[in-house]
């Protein structure tokens, strides 16, 4: 006899509550694997937060296109160019993508295929990399912030802290057999990526004189190097959207913004990816071996409010998994966050606080995370 049966109403209920909160907790792959055909209780927004049928499905329609930056124009002669159309995107959209960045499609192909591998593998080798702790080398789990949320999110996650690497390396699954050394690959292409892009966003903000040099010779950072943004923080996290039996009642994320400086975005070939322009929800079209670059909340503190961050949330469908890597960079995690002095004048007076992961740690962890509620918390009145 099951041990529900033999208790009072009251408790068996209890008793069933707490069984499906586990499930929960164990994720959405885990849901799918056991054949869910309903959205659970426990996904389904209210009415007013669920992603439209109409005007967000075909958002693609208002013919809204991200600005793209072409990487390999930012590293000759256009460069001027390239860093007024990054100033421009930084300005209206806060996103944009970035193409011809120089990264092997075999490289991105790989990191694909192993994250995807990963999720596929039974919940209790998955389980093994479930932390707390959010500064853990390796963390995974389910939703968006699953102690806080009171409604779940269509989705699950694997983080892995990149930095530094040699420290960390050793905490990452060992399973897949291919996914360390595709990480790995990945991970340092891809900060290559965000260094070169920090600096053209310093000479963007007429923090530092345009230059054709990389990061790594003269030139570059506030104080004339990018040592700053070397040393700094890299977590990948990679995103696990399964196919949902109702799409319409919940989203794989949230409304949020990102709190660091930038973040690379790699996406496969499936939509779900929107952000919020003009007072709507817009998709954005995957172009094939391009990234998706954001302005984080650190940036947007940073730059004294000229670039900001962007609302930007995930849909779901009903008929393909979608798998997606975010590479988010900002300065060590010790690092307090600022305005850039240079940026603060008579005419634009300081509008943020001073701010650290710290401080980001205590704010995620003593409410639900919604919109821009963090750097909202940093402004000056």
């Amino acid at each position: 006899m099951s041990p529900a049966l033999s208790l009072p109403v009251e408790a068996k209920r209890e008793f069933e509550e707490r069984l499906e909160a586990g499930r929960y907790q164990k994720g959405v792959r885990h849901l799918c694997e056991r054949g869910v055909t309903k959205v659970p209780t426990k996904y389904i927004l209210p009415i007013s937060d669920r992603p439209q049928n109409g005007d967000d499905h075909n958002a693609a329609n208002y013919g809204l296109r991200l600005p793209v930056i072409n990487f390999a124009q930012l590293q000759g002669t256009g460069r001027a160019h390239v860093i007024q159309s990054l100033t421009r995107a930084s300005e209206e959209y806060g996103f944009f993508q970035l193409v011809n960045h120089g990264i092997e499609s075999d490289t991105i192909l790989n990191m694909i295929e192993e994250s995807r591998r990963f999720f596929e593998l039974p919940f209790d080798e998955r389980a093994k990399y479930m932390s707390a702790d959010m500064r853990s080398p390796v963390r995974y789990g389910t939703s968006f912030n699953q102690k806080m949320d009171g409604v779940f999110c269509w989705r699950d996650f694997l983080k892995l802290n990149c930095h530094p690497l040699p420290d960390v390396l050793p905490f990452w699954p060992s399973s897949p057999l291919g996914l360390r050394e595709a990480a790995v690959t990945y991970s340092k292409q891809v900060k290559f990526l965000y260094l070169m892009l920090m600096e053209a966003i310093l000479e963007s903000l007429g923090l530092v004189e345009t230059t054709t040099t990389t990061p790594h010779e003269e030139g570059g950072g506030e104080n004339g190097n990018l040592k700053e943004f070397e040393d700094g923080s890299q977590l990948m996290v990679v995103n696990c959207y399964p196919r949902c039996p109702e799409p319409d009642l919940t989203l794989g994320m949230p409304p949020h913004s990102d709190y660091g400086l930038l973040t690379l975005l790699l996406q496969d070939e499936v939509k779900g990816l929107q952000i919020q322009h003009g007072g709507r929800w817009v998709t954005v079209e995957p172009i094939p071996n391009s990234f998706v670059v954001n302005i984080g909340d650190h940036l947007e503190i940073f730059s004294n409010g000229r670039y900001k961050s962007v609302l930007h949330r995930v849909v779901v469908n009903s008929s393909k998994p979608r798998i997606s890597v975010a590479s988010l960079h900002t300065r060590p995690l010790d690092w307090v966050v600022r305005p850039s002095p240079k940026l603060v004048t008579e005419a634009n007076p300081r509008r943020y606080k001073d701010t650290d992961f710290a401080a980001f740690l205590e704010h995620i962890t003593s409410k639900e995370h919604k919109s821009k509620s963090f750097v909202e918390s940093r402004k000056l009145t």
